[in-house]
């Protein structure tokens, strides 16, 4: 403490620090906006901003379930991958009526859990590395969709597959309403419940977790299962947003969902973070290619952005960690 300075003068120092890491990405989303706003009027348009959610919506759908691997000191290379083939399963009804919907739902989110089961069964009880288990199961899903679609895309789809995707209901893009109850699920179940609890226990400290009876394997299970059914469920809305499936639905999902919750504070050492402050990595990255879509910019532009944005988003990390 210097001469000058008086004993009051240094808590609010402190505070002032405080209040940046807790809300720095709040400001500077809002500082983004302000930019964008200011290099291209089309940005505020009511047309854009609906547009901007909609596209945000199954990222978002990703980051959630991502959000709790990560808390578990894991990563999930093989969302992307999951997201296409969830797609190319939904076109294997070859339904025309919306009758078909609720079964491929089940039949998605059945086989999200499955790959998610053998995920976290490979990184928990075989002690794989998350980023070898994950990148395996990651070709294995792509070269089982290639093996099907003959690398042709198909487009039979349900109509309503469509409206869940870009639909409005009182003007709010249908995908990000069943995002918000998606998160608001995930977040209780993370801050409110006895899994959340044990989830921030194993990430901090597996071997105290399982001190005081908590079994981290099971936990870790879950939690790619968790991650795999959000991916599988995000995989069909983005279907009905494209139309048509490729073998590339939701290519670059993997990377974007893990740099969005490591921007929103989730810790890649595990035991910190949550899911709603990962969403806003998401909209973080969705105003940046959005940004760059308005103003013309090349695919080349975008793909150094986002390589910049990992880049400092690493680096805000590790500082934190300082």
């Amino acid at each position: 403490m210097t001469p000058l300075e008086t004993p009051m003068q240094r808590p609010q120092s402190v505070s002032m620090a405080s209040v940046f890491e807790r809300y720095g990405l709040v400001i500077f989303l809002v500082a983004l906006m302000v930019v964008a706003a200011v290099a291209s009027p089309t940005f505020l348009r009511p047309a854009n901003l609906v547009n901007v959610l909609t596209i945000a919506a199954p990222l978002g759908m990703v980051v959630v379930g991502q959000t709790f691997v990560i808390l578990v000191r894991g990563l999930d290379l093989s969302v992307a991958s999951l997201m296409a083939t969830v797609a190319v399963l939904a076109t294997a009804f070859k339904a025309t009526t919306n009758d078909a919907i609720p079964m491929i739902f089940i039949a998605a989110i059945a086989l999200s859990a499955a790959v998610g089961l053998v995920n976290g069964w490979l990184v928990a009880k075989r002690n794989v590395s998350p980023f070898l288990a994950t990148l395996a199961m990651m070709i294995i899903l792509q070269g089982a969709r290639f093996a099907y679609t003959g690398g042709a895309p198909i487009s039979t789809l349900p109509p309503g597959m469509g409206f869940l995707a870009s639909g409005r209901i009182f003007g709010i893009p249908v995908n990000l309403i069943t995002l918000a109850f998606l998160a608001i699920a995930f977040g209780i179940v993370l801050h409110r419940s006895r899994l959340g609890r044990e989830i921030f226990m194993v990430g901090s400290n597996p071997k105290a977790a399982f001190l005081n009876g908590v079994a981290p394997d099971r936990v870790v299970i879950l939690c790619y299962v968790i991650c795999s059914v959000c991916a599988g469920i995000g995989g069909l809305f983005l279907l009905g947003y494209v139309g048509t499936v490729s073998n590339w639905v939701g290519q670059g999902y993997e990377l974007d969902s893990i740099v969005a919750a490591v921007m929103g504070g989730v810790a890649l050492s595990g035991g910190r973070g949550n899911v709603f402050a990962a969403l806003l990595g998401v909209a973080v990255l969705v105003v940046i290619n959005n940004l760059v879509l308005l103003l013309g910019f090349p695919i080349e532009m975008q793909l150094i952005i986002k390589g910049i944005i990992i880049i400092g988003a690493a680096a805000f990390y590790r500082a934190r960690l300082a």
